[in-house]
């Protein structure tokens, strides 16, 4: 502003020292006199153009994601993303007070799952219930379902999808592992229970009002929100169908995740196995 003020009064026929204005207005000289001794850094296009591409269609996946995906270095997939301000937003992290317990976290596949239910706007159907049921060591989503109806025969669905799944049968399992989930009264109700112990299950609840105990479904939650359903409008409870199906292949067989050291969950249950 002072650089331009000067300009502006030498075209005027008036001289006054930088030095004069800087006084006058209160502006630190150096800031006036300041230039810039380094470019601004270039960006190979043969990098930045897939890279911004990818973004666009996915906007919530991260530089390390890309880069698996693009086959490039995840370092200059960082740089990119830094230079051109295309880093994901993180979430603000409150300070509600939490209660230590033991996480949802498993050393094999096939020794604890998780289950939870979220709400979907279906369009004309109105609003849905997603019920999910994950693999806490392989990150695999093993089973879902998606109805109008809120009750445990949803989640009992998505439990026997899971089994059918991983075991290709709904007969009883042949070892005992758990399946955790919060204390809502579809997963505490007689019926749900009822058949998880049909199926050599045990159930284990979480601590209430502690959801980061249930935290691998309800990461993989979030992430379908912003990959997949808060990303279109569904017409119905049919599109919302096709469109949640097909994103779970794409999470289950072609999303790395950095916990499994940038593999799929498919893959790492293929290396478990």
């Amino acid at each position: 502003m002072i650089r331009t003020l000067h300009e502006g009064l030498l075209a005027d026929g008036i001289a006054v020292p930088l030095t004069k204005l800087c006084a006058w207005f209160g502006v630190p000289r150096r800031t006036v006199y300041y230039k810039p001794t380094k470019a601004a850094p270039k960006v190979d296009p043969r990098f930045a153009d897939p890279i911004k591409a990818m973004i666009e269609k996915e906007p919530s996946f991260g530089y390390r994601t890309v880069a698996w995906l693009l086959g490039f270095n995840k370092n200059t997939v960082q740089r990119i993303f830094q230079i051109k301000g295309w880093q994901v937003r993180k979430r603000p992290i409150g300070m509600r007070p939490r209660i230590e317990a033991v996480p949802s976290v498993a050393t094999a596949p096939n020794e604890r799952w998780s289950t939870d239910l979220c709400r979907v706007w279906a369009g004309r159907d109105g609003w849905t219930t997603l019920a999910l049921v994950i693999d806490c060591h392989t990150r695999e989503l093993l089973g879902w379902h998606l109805s109008r109806s809120g009750k445990a025969t949803t989640a009992a669905s998505a439990l026997e999808h899971a089994l059918i799944s991983r075991f290709g049968t709904l007969g009883k399992v042949t070892r005992e592992f758990l399946l955790r989930s919060d204390n809502g009264l579809v997963f505490t109700s007689r019926r749900y229970t009822a058949l998880v112990r049909s199926y050599g299950l045990k159930q284990e609840f979480i601590t209430p009002h502690c959801p980061q105990q249930n935290g691998m479904v309800e990461r993989v939650i979030r992430t379908l929100k912003e990959q997949c359903i808060h990303r279109q409008r569904f017409d119905s409870i049919q599109h919302a169908n096709r469109a949640i199906g097909d994103w779970i292949s794409f999470y289950n067989t072609r999303r790395p995740h950095q916990a499994l050291d940038m593999k799929t969950p498919a893959e790492a249950f293929a290396l478990a196995a």
